[in-house]
């Protein structure tokens, strides 16, 4: 089956709002003593259908976030959304985790947790149930619903990966 590639190319134009998910302080014991290094992942979206996740290390907070962002960017996503909410739902694993995200009416709000929420919410979903099964390692989470998001497919979609008009997609 020929599926649509949803990554996107530029993002030059694009208005990219970050948002960070996770800080871990990782400790390194030498002979000398202790290093101390940071690791941040990051999420960036428009708000609008485009999403990313970057992964940053460094000595610094700082720096690991700003790396996290530039990380973030060269890997983004278009996700179909329809009215707020997503078109259908969707079963995704990472690892450990596993997520289940799954339309709601307008009035609902984001029902998710932790790093599901932030990527979510770069989005631009506003109303949109999820779950978070297994493992909660933000890490898995992000990867997992970001896998979830990126297998989404509205109508338009379907019609032109089948070769079919949009009216033969709703009426078969």
């Amino acid at each position: 089956m020929a599926v649509k590639n949803n990554r996107v190319k530029s993002t030059s134009d694009l208005e990219l709002k970050d948002r960070l998910v996770a800080i871990n302080r990782v400790t390194k014991v030498t002979k000398g003593g202790r290093t101390f290094t940071f690791s941040a992942i990051v999420v960036v979206g428009n708000e609008n259908g485009i999403v990313g996740w970057g992964l940053g290390k460094a000595g610094e907070v700082t720096a690991a976030i700003a790396k996290g962002v530039e990380a973030a960017k060269k890997n983004l996503i278009k996700v179909p959304v329809l009215k707020g909410t997503i078109p259908h739902d969707q079963y995704a694993k990472f690892g450990g985790a596993r997520v289940y995200i799954k339309p709601a009416s307008h009035g609902t709000g984001v029902k998710a947790g932790g790093a599901m929420r932030a990527v979510l919410e770069s989005v631009g979903v506003t109303d949109v149930l999820a779950k978070s099964k297994g493992s909660s390692n933000p890490h898995n989470l992000v990867k997992a619903t970001i896998g979830a998001l990126s297998e989404l497919r509205d109508a338009s979609m379907v019609a032109q990966n089948r070769g079919v008009s949009m009216e033969t997609v709703f009426k078969g």
